[in-house]
This record gives structure tokens, sequence and C-alpha cells, in this order.
């Protein structure tokens, strides 16, 4: 079994939180909170899939 990359669980769960936010905001009516949780999502999707390009790059992935 290959090992877990705990990074890249971090993201996951971030992101999966921001897309629960979004349905949240949309429950609640609130334009700024699904702004926000889009613009966090974006983020984070980003940020993951850098820092996996970086780690590929290097070999540790």
């Amino acid at each position: 079994m290959k090992e877990i990359k705990w990074i890249f669980l971090l993201f996951a769960i971030a992101a999966a939180s921001c897309m629960i936010g979004m349905g949240i905001a949309i429950g609640e009516e609130s334009i700024l909170g699904l702004i926000l949780c889009i613009v966090a999502l974006i983020a984070v999707m980003g940020f993951g899939f850098s820092t996996k390009a970086k780690m590929r790059r290097a070999g540790r992935l």
C-alpha cells in the first residue's frame, strides 16, 4: 500500500469545506458568503495543484 500524502488530504478537506460553504451560502441567500467561498475554493485548488507540480518536479511524488 502506498504512503498517504497528508498535505493533499488537507487540501481535499479544505476544498470540500469550501464547497459545503457555498451550499450553505446559497441556502442563507448570502451573496458575500458565496463569493468568499468561491474565491477560497479557487485559491485552495490552485495552491494544491501548484504544490503537486512542485513535488513532481522535485521527484517526491
